[in-house]
């Protein structure tokens, strides 16, 4: 929507073989798009003019943006949670028990409640592990990006409480590849708090990322952790029982970590308050496309996407109408317009044939097509699968080759749907129909 296309054709012009264009499926910037990264150094809303510029300066290299760091978080209060629970000014039942009564639920995408997660891990034999997943690569999701530059050491106080309440040794901390500069200030906040800690600190580890959708998924994730090729496995047993190095593992996302400092501080009623039509907590939206702001908003959780619109984002582009949005990232289907009144939360969007996943809202407008949207979804399922599982590897490519063609063939691609949702080993496969059912439900005048 943002021109990609265009810009790679111009690049091609203008570089005419000074430097290789490489197509990439996501490098989590969409509130930037169209971007390209000369190196590792991203430039937003790309124009071949200042890429050009960049590759003959030399500039491959990441620039870090301003975020808190480890001094102006300790004078800010930070850490100061983490020093009460290991002073045992707080007990692990009681924190736990806070985290319960919250309702703070996995914000990576599959939603399962925090609190009854870390009961479920310390309940099973030492020696525990914590990973931390910030291997994000929903196309239209880039929240953790946002948090790990702009205040990094909240997620990782949030990781040490659960470390502290769920008695983990050690903590692995997964990171996207394509997130240089957030590597950058990993490093160097990670051993600033190492070198001055606050309280006994675990043993912290990061890990880089294997340049993979699919090790976004927890098992995937672990097996690359363990230097192996990133590929889901089969469950059971689950990992919270038999995950990192064989060893009992709780697996968050970054946000849902983001979350434990303030929900401890502030109590779970803070949290729960905080939402809209009927749902409670707060969600970070990462937000782009037609809309005037693009960007991560932090809003209530149960928000509709026209209230989103027009109360965080500015409302829509000059001369764009809304016709639609992605409410969970590539993944999570498409819906109209006309439903643009439902909240936005676990469990209300599934009857729709739904989900919110990781909050990724991809608005788009009259001047798109939710058919061609659809198409180029599954065309980045077909690249980033595994090629583990045959209803993923063979479904998203014979899928494309249905979907290319003028007239959908509605009946074949349902057939196909169900069996990749029914047969794949993960999320990928299973999910990856979702954009297809949605065109064939709401939009069936751009395929007829």
């Amino acid at each position: 929507m943002a021109g990609a296309e265009s810009l790679i054709a111009d690049l091609e012009k203008t570089l005419d073989g000074e430097a290789r264009i490489q197509r990439v499926p996501c490098v989590g910037r969409c509130q930037h798009a169209p971007v390209a990264v000369v190196g590792q150094n991203p430039v937003d809303k790309a124009n071949p003019q200042e890429v050009s510029s960049r590759i003959r300066a030399g500039a491959v290299h990441p620039v870090l943006p301003e975020y808190v760091n480890y001094r102006s978080y300790m004078e800010q209060g930070g850490y100061s949670t983490y020093q009460e629970c290991v002073s045992g000014e707080r007990n692990s039942e009681q924190v736990i028990r806070i985290l319960q009564d919250s309702n703070l639920r996995g914000l990576g995408g599959a939603g399962f409640p925090a609190g009854k997660k870390w009961s479920i891990v310390r309940d099973f034999p030492a020696p525990r592990l914590l990973a931390v997943n910030i291997d994000e690569g929903e196309p239209g999701t880039f929240k953790d990006r946002f948090f790990l530059e702009s205040d990094p050491h909240r997620f990782l106080e949030g990781s040490l409480i659960a470390a502290w309440a769920v008695e983990l040794d050690e903590i692995y901390l997964y990171l996207r590849d394509e997130y240089a500069a957030s590597r950058e200030i990993l490093i160097r906040e990670i051993n600033a708090l190492k070198k001055d800690p606050p309280a006994q600190l675990p043993e912290i580890h990061l890990r880089r990322g294997a340049g993979a959708y699919v090790c976004g998924e927890e098992s995937a994730m672990i097996e690359s952790i363990e230097g192996k090729r990133g590929m889901p496995r089969l469950r059971p047993p689950y990992i919270a029982e038999v995950g990192l190095f064989g060893r009992p593992t709780l697996e968050h996302n970054l946000e849902t970590l983001h979350w434990v400092r303030d929900i401890i501080e502030k109590g779970a009623d803070w949290f729960c308050s905080e939402g809209r039509h009927g749902r409670s907590g707060l969600r970070s939206f990462s937000v782009s496309g037609r809309v005037k702001k693009p960007g991560v908003h932090i809003a209530p959780a149960g928000i509709t996407v026209r209230e989103l619109i027009e109360e965080y984002c500015g409302g829509m582009q000059q001369g764009h109408e809304f016709y639609g949005y992605f409410p969970g990232g590539a993944s999570g289907g498409i819906l109209p317009a006309r439903l643009g009144d439902v909240p936005m939360d676990f469990d209300t969007l599934q009857e729709h044939g739904c989900f919110i996943g990781s909050a990724g809202v991809i608005i788009f407008s009259k001047q798109d097509s939710a058919r061609d949207l659809a198409l180029n979804s599954m065309r980045f399922f077909e690249h980033e699968s595994c090629g583990q599982c045959t209803p993923c590897r063979v479904g998203t490519s014979k899928a494309i080759s249905l979907m290319e063609v003028k007239r959908w063939d509605k009946n074949l691609l349902e057939e196909l749907a169900v069996a990749m949702e029914d047969a794949s080993i993960c999320g990928l496969g299973q999910a990856a129909p979702n954009p297809v059912r949605s065109v064939v439900k709401y939009f069936p005048e751009e395929i007829n």
